[in-house]
């Protein structure tokens, strides 16, 4: 889950004390600075969406990704998080979450949930999240995380490229893996007046992130909103 260009924010001191070792109460402030560091880098990348900067500015980061990458949590990068995943880049998980325009009470199914961070900035946007995972020990540890920072998810394991029927259609659709098609169960469980917002293309190669909305039934207007490079979506 990566985009083009990659901009970190410097934590070279930070990571400096976290070496060193301190106290819980420095740590925290720490963590702070750099999440507040994070939130500024991405409005100067074009964010504007208020609740967005608000979720991103409230979510701990750090906290869905191993304690061992707690110093670069608040890089704008992507980072490791095992099974060959990882945890989007905040300019990325920013901008698909602006570009779907979330209200509260919109019901949303979120593709691939990963470490569940993604799943958490919509969670701060409207109470009725769905995510779907492959991978049964990411998903598993996705939901223990959101359940302890009082996030009211649904998490399904299972295959996201069939989407979430039983809790169709959606308001709105944000897929964090690249199939090289865009999945017609998922064209199909999107409201009229929906939005989905979704990587494709080949596996290795960038990928273009497309914006659809469909307007009517039959009718689907698509916006490219840039290059990107995202893990594939598996399928069982």
């Amino acid at each position: 889950m990566v985009f083009r260009y990659r901009v970190l924010i410097p934590v070279l001191i930070l990571s400096f004390l976290f070496t060193l070792g301190l106290d819980s109460h420095e740590e925290e402030g720490y963590l702070k600075e750099a999440r507040e560091k994070m939130v500024e880098l991405i409005k100067t990348r074009g964010i504007t969406d208020k609740r967005v900067l608000a979720a991103m500015l409230k979510v701990p980061r750090h906290l869905f990704v191993d304690r061992s990458q707690w110093q670069s949590a608040y890089d704008d990068r992507p980072l490791p998080i095992g099974f060959g995943q990882t945890i989007s880049q905040p300019y990325i998980v920013a901008l698909m979450t602006e570009s779907l325009n979330i209200n509260m009470g919109d019901r949303v199914l979120e593709v691939g949930t990963g470490s569940g961070y993604q799943c958490a900035i919509l969670a701060e946007l409207t109470d009725k999240v769905y995510s779907v995972e492959i991978i049964e020990e990411l998903g598993r540890k996705a939901s223990m995380v959101l359940k302890e920072l009082g996030y009211k998810v649904r998490i399904k394991i299972g295959d996201g490229y069939n989407g979430w029927e039983e809790y169709a259609p959606f308001d709105a659709i944000i897929v964090t893996c690249a199939p090289d098609h865009i999945p017609t169960p998922l064209i199909q469980q999107l409201k009229v007046g929906g939005r989905m917002v979704i990587p494709v293309g080949p596996t290795g190669l960038y990928q273009t992130l497309w914006l659809i909305t469909k307007e009517k039934e039959d009718k689907l207007v698509y916006k490219n909103l840039g290059d990107v490079l995202f893990v594939p979506l598996v399928r069982r």
